[in-house]
């Protein structure tokens, strides 16, 4: 039989606490999840080695049980040897049984009889697989949930927003409707329940910001380009800006250069908790599309006078 380092399976130490052990569990089980990876079998394989060492590490009584075992043998992740020569009957047909036929001969050998009926994962309270994706122990097989990221812009983060998107799942199309709440950042997460849409289980879309290449998004800070004429940098200006509360009238200083930025405080991003962050005016000077032949003639002027 072949010896299982739980311990390496979850990525963990033996000195681990449990709420350690917990986080990596929960870490694992959520990138080797089946329905995250329904065409991956080894990813299916390792998810079912997670939940095992998981079923034991995280309950004390089985990793007391399991560690006198180890550390009194000195064995290695992988080693073979023969359950019978350590007090384990069966022989080399190894014949174990568990509630869960889901785990290795290895754990049925240690723990086949320990649960006292029931699932074998029912016999330890706290965590449960369903609440990687936010569900509730319930006793039955959590429902799928499904992954999948949602763009939308600067303003509609900032107003809120309602989006329709289409999604393909389990080879069916479906049209989902989302609600956008004000406020929202850029790596939050939004949960959609699937029953309304006749969907076996949540969608769980995580939100990004698409780039329109004139404003982004620096913490609760927007930075906005704004495009102005040399004359305008040289002599200053006041302009019209368009921010997300409507437009207002910034003055531009005298002199300013491309890659400066002007302040404006209390204009920038809103969050959920009304926090808000300032508006960020970054100049960027260009140069008309047209000149006209007067104007041409200036800046010949102005090249001369730039010589003397």
């Amino acid at each position: 039989m072949e010896y299982k380092d739980y311990y390496k399976i979850l990525e963990v130490d033996k000195n681990s606490s449990q709420d350690e052990i917990k986080k990596s569990y929960r870490k694992l089980a959520k990138k080797y999840h089946p329905d995250l990876n329904p065409d991956d079998s080894r990813a299916q394989e390792k998810f079912k080695e997670i939940n095992e060492a998981y079923e034991v590490l995280g309950d004390e009584n089985k990793k007391k049980r399991y560690d006198s075992f180890g550390s009194g043998y000195n064995f290695t992740n992988g080693q073979n040897f023969d359950p019978s020569q350590y007090g384990f009957g069966g022989g080399h047909g190894y014949s174990y049984s568990t509630a869960d036929g889901d785990f290795s001969d290895f754990f049925n050998m240690f723990f086949g009889g320990m649960n006292g009926g029931g699932s074998s994962r029912g016999g330890r309270a706290g965590f449960d697989l369903g609440n990687l994706f936010g569900g509730r122990k319930t006793g039955k097989r959590a429902a799928p949930s499904y992954e999948s990221e949602l763009r939308i812009s600067l303003e509609e983060g900032y107003n809120g927003a309602e989006k329709n998107v289409n999604l393909n799942i389990g080879g069916e199309s479906k049209s989902i409707s989302i609600n956008v709440p004000k406020g929202i950042l850029p790596g939050k997460k939004l949960r959609v329940k699937g029953k309304k849409w006749g969907i076996n289980g949540d969608i769980l879309f995580s939100i990004s910001f698409l780039e329109d290449g004139q404003n982004r998004l620096e913490g609760l800070d927007i930075v906005s380009r704004l495009d102005i004429f040399p004359w305008q940098s040289v002599l200053g200006e006041q302009v019209l800006v368009n921010t997300m509360d409507g437009k207002i009238k910034v003055n531009v200083p005298k002199l300013i250069s491309s890659g400066k930025r002007i302040r404006i405080s209390k204009r920038g991003y809103r969050d959920m908790s009304e926090n808000r962050g300032d508006l960020y005016l970054e100049i960027n000077i260009i140069n008309p599309t047209s000149l006209t032949e007067e104007e041409i003639k200036l800046y010949e002027e102005l090249k001369d006078l730039s010589k003397k």
